[in-house]
């Protein structure tokens, strides 16, 4: 069996790949990898028995792996506190703030309703580190001894935690939002509640979209990755700025009052400039991908601030935001991640954050974003070709004469697939029409070169 983890826990079709039997068979050996020892209690001098918290998003078929899960942990005497359908951030803040043992959100994200994931974090609200879900898998199935009795895990609802969620949010900001009129599209997901609230508990005057979750409409022509319905309610309703998030809010974008896009680099790039003038930038570095515009890395240097540069995924950045005390990181799809307030990529955060930054400079998201420009970006998948022959001398002969035609004006990227058979050509220059011409150029030798 290949592995079940992918970048982002395990994911699939629910009741096809994602099945009710691997949902519990999961949770157990989670159980016995995360929770084997419970929470040391100082006052009787022994190890408790380990809680776990569980979230979800609205997808209908949640409600069926979320009673898989809580049957797996509590059959493995763990204690299981529901927390119901809230965003992943949430559920990573409160595996911490509960002092759970672990926590556990089922999700897939920005993925269409009939795919589900179930996601594992540590106790301290991180996603898990790779040899931890190694672990885990080799765990599955295994022999064990069932408690019963006194010993099995005990399941209850939790109340109110959503507003403790918010609560910290809003502990975050340092000014407030008056006067500023904000639509919200919640992608039908995990923040439809607790986005509006936070947002007008901040003082914005909020219009929501994609707030009506039914189990099936999850990110269906709403959310981050269709940004057309936001786009068209914030020009007509003249509202100062649109703020989409994806199906667990675990990022988001933004849409300025002229209807323009405004991604995860110039989201981080606005945040970058506030924090730095607040001296709060940490060693006045941002991290980002290797996918983050030119436009971003060229406005950094601009204003003096070092970028480092990671792999592609969340995980990556956050990975080196710890290793180098950064506090400020993410990725164009609109991944930030604020470590001075949370473990995770947090959407609610993020765009809080932002309209912060709007309503205290008083001026417009547009004129903000501006700070950088987006160097056009084309991006070809060239499908069917081998994968490891991504260096082969010919593709990077032709990659060197790209690159110098390009000179500082642009870049190139080539990146295997890590899943498909397919190699990613990415080429950014001055003008669409160049970048179009050099990846194309370069995509034809992929497919000669590397077949």
């Amino acid at each position: 069996m290949g592995r079940l983890f992918g970048t982002d826990g395990v994911r699939g079709v629910a009741g096809s790949d994602l099945t009710a039997e691997l949902a519990m068979e999961l949770s157990v050996a989670a159980a016995h990898v995360l929770g084997d020892a419970g929470a040391f209690n100082a006052g009787t001098g022994r190890h408790d028995r380990p809680v776990a918290v569980v979230g979800r998003d609205p997808r209908a078929s949640g409600e069926f792996l979320e009673a898989a899960v809580v049957a797996g942990l509590a059959s493995s005497g763990v204690d299981v506190l529901r927390l119901g359908v809230l965003p992943t951030p949430a559920v990573a803040y409160l595996t911490t703030a509960l002092g759970a043992d672990m926590g556990v959100m089922i999700s897939a994200s920005h993925n269409p309703a009939p795919d589900n994931g179930i996601k594992f974090l540590t106790r301290t609200g991180h996603k898990l580190p790779d040899a931890v879900e190694i672990e885990i898998e080799r765990r599955l199935g295994e022999k064990w001894d069932r408690p019963v009795g006194a010993a099995v895990g005990r399941v209850r609802e939790t109340y109110g935690e959503a507003d403790r969620y918010v609560s910290h949010l809003l502990s975050t900001m340092t000014g407030r939002l008056d006067g500023l009129r904000v639509v919200v599209d919640c992608a039908n997901g995990a923040a439809h509640t607790v986005a509006p609230d936070a947002l007008r508990r901040a003082g914005a005057t909020v219009e929501t979209i994609g707030a009506s979750p039914d189990g099936l409409n999850i990110n269906s022509g709403v959310g981050s990755t269709h940004l057309e319905r936001l786009q068209e309610a914030v020009v007509s309703g003249g509202a100062d700025v649109g703020i989409a998030y994806d199906g667990d809010a675990d990022r988001c974008l933004a849409v300025a009052h002229t209807g323009e896009v405004v991604d995860g680099d110039q989201i981080m790039a606005v945040l970058a400039l506030a924090l730095r003038a607040e001296g709060r930038l940490a060693a006045d570095t941002v991290v980002a991908t290797v996918m983050s515009n030119l436009g971003f890395k060229i406005a950094m240097r601009n204003a003096g601030i070092e970028v480092v540069e990671t792999a592609v995924g969340d995980r990556y950045v956050l990975e080196a935001m710890r290793a180098g005390g950064y506090n400020l990181g993410g990725e164009q799809s609109g991944h930030v991640l604020m470590l001075d307030h949370a473990t995770t990529g947090d959407g609610l955060l993020t765009s809080l954050q932002l309209l912060q930054v709007v309503a205290r400079e008083g001026r417009s998201l547009a004129e903000l974003a501006s700070v950088m420009t987006r160097m056009p970006q084309v991006l070809i998948n060239v499908k069917d070709v081998d994968r490891a022959k991504a260096s082969v001398p010919e593709l990077s002969a032709a990659v060197a004469v790209v690159e110098s035609e390009l000179g500082e004006t642009g870049r190139v990227l080539i990146r295997p697939s890590g899943t498909e058979p397919m190699i990613r050509v990415m080429v950014e220059a001055a003008s669409a029409e160049q970048a179009e011409l050099m990846a194309g150029r370069l995509a034809e030798v992929v497919r000669t070169a590397c077949a």
